[in-house]
């Protein structure tokens, strides 16, 4: 069995195993960690979100106490095999208990190059797990700190053998990763951005769309527009969801706000610049404990089903646009036709009662 499909079994049960908690996932559970951060926009809302994820508990590179390899054995854990971690660039899955091993185990991915703005390995930027994953050695090396875009000159990128549906580009200094961890990868790299803003001892890190050469040691990383689209294409899967779940309760106590709301990407750097965050219409939200609605599947392909005592179905897309309000038969006529992305359901009950569900669509 290939790697990559050995990958896509694992996820596949994630979301088997994570997708009912997301599923009634009501918006309010977020927002009351992203409260002060509503209805701002540009440069204010980045310093209210770097405000929020600040500060977080720091665990040191490796130690004899809890360090990063402990904590990637949690949050990259195989849910087919538990003792095994998954690798982001190739999805091949190992032996956790290895670690790096002399080399025949794995390695500790910096996503954000730590050659890009110098950081290391020291606690902060060095050791952030929301940005460290499991890697195999080679591919590491093949991903060194190239800027990560859309390769046009690829060559594939080979993990023991298997072609790991990564790609180097030979005539570019970039790396294009796999399609099932592009977005995984954008929404790392947004949260570094915000993170680390040149306070006391830590990097001001910054997007760009100029590549940047390998010697080069700025505290920028490209492309931004790649990894844009790259946040569009390949959605929050539950295995992402799942964790920032592990880093916030358990860990690091702070979370991704580009998992939680993919959107905000568009906010800070895309084409929702200069807009509010967080229309009035989306940012009202009440959590309806005896009403027992739920939205199923989430995410879907198309077909969305409403359970519950509900009076009202509102849909919204990330502008803050209605979009419909057909259902019949418990069903939302319409949304298949929709295209892929994120969406809120905004639905009442008959006591007027309001609650906000955040739907992904692949």
């Amino acid at each position: 069995m290939k790697f990559q499909n050995r990958f896509a079994i694992a996820k596949t049960l994630g979301l088997f195993y994570f997708s009912f908690l997301i599923a009634i996932n009501v918006f309010s559970q977020d927002t009351a960690y992203y409260t002060p951060a509503f209805n701002s926009s540009g440069n204010v809302l980045k310093l209210k979100l770097h405000q929020l994820i600040k500060n977080h508990t720091q665990f040191p590179y490796t130690a004899g106490s809890t360090d990063v390899w402990d904590i990637l054995k949690a949050t990259d854990r195989d849910t087919v095999n538990p003792d095994n971690v998954i690798l982001i660039y190739s999805g091949r899955s190992v032996d956790a208990a290895q670690e790096y091993n002399g080399g025949a185990g794995w390695t500790r991915e910096h996503v954000w190059a730590k050659s890009r703005g110098d950081f290391g390995t020291d606690p902060g930027a060095g050791t952030d797990v929301h940005h460290l994953r499991p890697c195999d050695k080679g591919v590491n090396s093949s991903r060194n700190n190239r800027n990560f875009d859309d390769c046009i000159t690829c060559v594939d990128v080979v993990d023991n053998g298997f072609n790991t549906g990564s790609k180097r580009d030979a005539s570019k200094w970039t790396f294009e990763p796999r399609d099932d961890v592009k977005g995984d990868v954008a929404r790392m790299i947004f949260y570094m951005a915000v993170r680390y803003e040149g306070n006391e001892s830590d990097p001001d890190l910054e997007l760009v769309n100029t590549i940047l050469s390998k010697s080069d040691k700025s505290p920028k990383q490209a492309v931004l527009t790649t990894l844009l689209e790259w946040n569009k294409q390949d959605p929050v899967s539950a295995w992402e969801h799942n964790r920032n779940n592990i880093i916030y309760n358990n860990y690091q106590h702070n979370r991704n706000p580009f998992i939680d709301f993919p959107e905000l990407a568009q906010y800070l750097w895309g084409d929702s610049l200069g807009m509010a965050w967080m229309s009035d219409a989306l940012s009202v939200s009440s959590h309806l404990a005896n009403a027992q609605i739920s939205v199923y599947p989430n995410p879907t392909n198309g077909t969305v089903q409403i359970k519950g005592n509900y009076k009202t179905v509102q849909v919204y897309n990330l502008q803050g646009q209605l979009l419909t309000t057909n259902i019949a038969n418990n069903t939302v006529i319409g949304f298949e036709n929709l295209p892929k992305g994120v969406y809120f359901f905004r639905i009442t009950n008959a006591n007027n009662e309001l609650t906000v569900f955040r739907i992904i669509k692949n």
